[in-house]
């Protein structure tokens, strides 16, 4: 029996979401199966594409054309210049995606980066990003953001707020969320029965004993030893300019970071052109590349589509894990 495609958003069509699209087709066409959801007349004028009707049907496209399941954009793609026309439909392709994944048509989700600023002018998009939205669509509360590479996996606990608001959004109940559904994850989806899991100060030198921060002291030390005592593998709080160099990412599996900052500048550093977004906690498999809509790339064949592919292989990864899983293990958001 085939197994089932991933299902591919279209992302933003005035961005490199279409050139990636394409250029990730030629390079997996024999060894994986995904179809896009989008507008054919949108994508790349050399790009083979075929429609299909239903996801199963994308096994047997994929060697000689990206298998595509049709839906009209309303509108030309004009490289580096959102059209809002497009803002509706772009919503309406990562919804069609979640609802296949749900029903079981498709493995995973792979999204194409969006503009949120464009969807908002064009549809009024009421949601942060991405991860907000697919939250709101699976019916799930706290998801987590982790961002992956062959060299580490790393968690935000916060994310797009200002360094001057961390300390306060940093809190007990937040970090020991982010810690359960990271372990969770990794367990359902990455197939550790027991993770390793890193977990960052907040402070430099981690507070050095107070000198340098209270937090620490006040608090995260006492979480992170409850949840010791509850059978999690952690570490830490731990300084974080010493986490990242090979020997120390050699002891854990992820690393939970307290800022955006503190856990995007090494995963960038290590490796700039792969990076996966994932988004933990719901209850399908989402990736993404690691890269906005890159709009004054849009249309050259300039673009780089290492993360795409990485993102593609990862779901795949991450979907099969699921399946090996023990019941024993599998916990749901």
């Amino acid at each position: 029996m085939a197994r089932l495609p991933i299902a591919l958003t279209m992302g933003e069509p005035a961005g490199i979401g279409p050139d990636v699209t394409a250029m990730a087709w030629r390079a997996l066409r024999e060894r994986e199966t995904f179809f896009l959801i989008g507008d054919a007349a949108l994508l790349p004028a050399d790009l083979p594409v075929e429609p299909i009707a239903h996801p199963e049907e994308a096994a047997q496209v994929m060697a000689r054309a990206l298998p595509v399941l049709p839906m009209d954009f309303g509108a030309p793609r004009r490289p580096g210049q959102p059209d809002p026309r497009h803002a509706p439909h772009v919503i309406a392709s990562i919804a069609r995606a979640v609802e296949l994944v749900q029903a079981g048509a498709a493995a995973a989700l792979t999204t194409n980066p969006i503009n949120k600023l464009a969807l908002k002018q064009g549809a009024g998009f009421a949601f942060p990003g991405h991860t907000e939205y697919l939250a709101h669509l699976a019916g799930v509360g706290q998801v987590v953001m982790m961002l992956a590479c062959d060299a580490l996996k790393v968690v935000p606990a916060t994310i797009h707020i200002p360094l001057a608001q961390v300390p306060a959004a940093l809190t007990p109940e937040l970090l020991e969320g982010v810690i359960g559904v990271t372990h969770a994850a990794m367990q359902r989806d990455f197939g550790l029965a027991r993770p390793r899991i890193a977990v960052a100060g907040l402070n430099p030198h981690a507070g050095e004993g107070g000198a340098m921060g209270h937090e620490e002291q006040d608090w995260m030390i006492g979480l992170l030893d409850r949840l010791r005592a509850q059978g999690l593998d952690l570490a830490g709080p731990l300084p974080a300019d010493t986490m990242f160099h090979p020997a120390a990412r050699a002891t854990y599996d992820v690393a939970i970071c307290a800022y955006h900052d503190q856990a995007l500048i090494p995963i960038k550093t290590l490796d700039f052109a792969r990076g996966v977004n994932v988004t933990l906690g719901l209850p399908f498999v989402r990736s993404s590349p690691d890269h906005g809509t890159a709009f004054d790339l849009a249309g050259g064949g300039r673009a780089d589509p290492a993360s795409l592919i990485a993102a593609l292989s990862m779901a795949r990864q991450m979907a099969e894990a699921r399946t090996r899983t023990p019941d024993a293990l599998r916990i749901d958001p």
